[in-house]
């Protein structure tokens, strides 16, 4: 056995219901007196109680989708005008991904507190749109220094997105299994990951306020988050960051509509990483596993009922094909990835994909 394994340095607080003193704690031990708190209006009543107890000198609520460069780069101006020295973000993937862009540019520390199981919180990777261009990149800076994981903030999540944050969720695992730098701890916590996840979300899908559930899930989403971390970003989430900033599909929702594909995809050529899913299921196959999940949840089925023209599938196929590793477990031809997308698109059932 020989590989490298890197564990990023970052405080995680578990605090169900009492956010608003882990932050100013966590505020407090970053030495922060100028905090630019970053919550959309939408979590206006979530970040309120959180206001109260931390030096806020500017509330910044302009958080977009896929985090548009304009809209990164008013953040920063708003940031620098404020001499914000901690930002504390409130909110899912595209509020956390905001609090990184102006990280990424001025290094401020990063204060975050999730309201959906998107995982950004936990990876150092950073992501900007520009036109229908989503471009990623990994840096230190955007790392945010705590996390603080309240299950009480989770409990009014509406029921569909609970189910597409989680699914993203179960996406970091699987990619985790397989992507570039995966290695045996990689894959090791994103099973526990698929695991968690897999006995949380139905909990969570039958009783949207059970704090046991939401805590199960918040777990899993933050183990899947460090495994994807590490191990990098394999074909799933170079497919959906494509479609996404192509196409101006929602985040959550998108990834799970693609997971099933791309585990069905690469399961014949990767027999170690489809058996670990599968035992986190506790199913005999990994896709059984996932289908089985996914039927409880009633996930999302198809990229056209999120908005993507049938014809996105050509005008994506060769922006995805360079983005995806060259190690991919399946190798991929234009045939049996347009035979996924196309499949994906539609919803058709998995066994109408080719894969050969």
């Amino acid at each position: 056995m020989k590989f490298t394994h890197e564990t990023l340095p970052q405080r995680v607080a578990f605090a169900a219901g009492e956010s608003p003193a882990a932050v100013a704690a966590e505020v407090e031990a970053l030495a922060g007196s100028r905090v630019m708190l970053i919550a959309s209006d939408r979590e206006k009543e979530l970040a309120d109680p959180i206001a109260k107890e931390i030096p806020v000198v500017l509330r910044h609520e302009e958080v977009v989708m896929h985090v548009p460069v304009e809209v990164a780069a008013r953040a920063l101006q708003a940031a620098a005008g404020a001499e914000a020295d901690v930002l504390v973000s409130v909110g899912g993937g595209s509020t956390t991904g905001l609090a990184k862009a102006v990280a990424l540019t001025i290094g401020l520390p990063i204060v975050a507190v999730p309201t959906t199981y998107a995982g950004s919180e936990a990876t150092n990777v950073w992501g900007l749109t520009e036109g229908e261009t989503k471009t990623t990149g990994v840096d230190r800076k955007v790392l945010p220094a705590s996390v603080v994981y309240d299950a009480g903030l989770l409990t009014t999540l509406p029921g569909e997105m609970t189910v597409a944050s989680g699914l993203n969720a179960m996406a970091h695992c699987v990619d985790s299994m397989w992507a570039p730098r995966a290695d045996p701890i990689d894959r090791a916590l994103a099973q526990e990951g698929i695991r968690a996840l897999a006995t949380g979300l139905p909990a969570v899908a039958d009783d949207s306020t059970s704090v046991e559930g939401i805590e199960q899930t918040l777990y899993g989403a933050y183990l899947a988050a460090v495994a994807f971390a590490s191990a990098g970003s394999g074909m799933h989430h170079k497919i959906c960051h494509v479609l996404g900033g192509m196409f101006n599909l929602p985040h959550a929702q998108t990834h799970a509509v693609v997971l099933p594909y791309v585990l069905a995809f690469n399961a014949p050529h990767a027999p170690e990483a489809e058996a670990r899913v599968a035992r986190a299921f506790g199913t005999d196959t990994a896709n059984a596993g996932l289908a089985a999940l996914r039927r409880t949840l009633d996930a999302p089925r198809a990229l056209r009922d999120l908005g993507m023209p049938e014809d996105g599938v050509a005008r994506a196929l060769e922006t995805i094909t360079k983005a995806i590793p060259a190690d991919n477990p399946t190798p991929v031809t234009a045939e049996n990835l347009t035979a996924l997308l196309k499949a994906a698109w539609a919803g058709h059932p998995i066994d109408r994909m080719k894969t050969e």
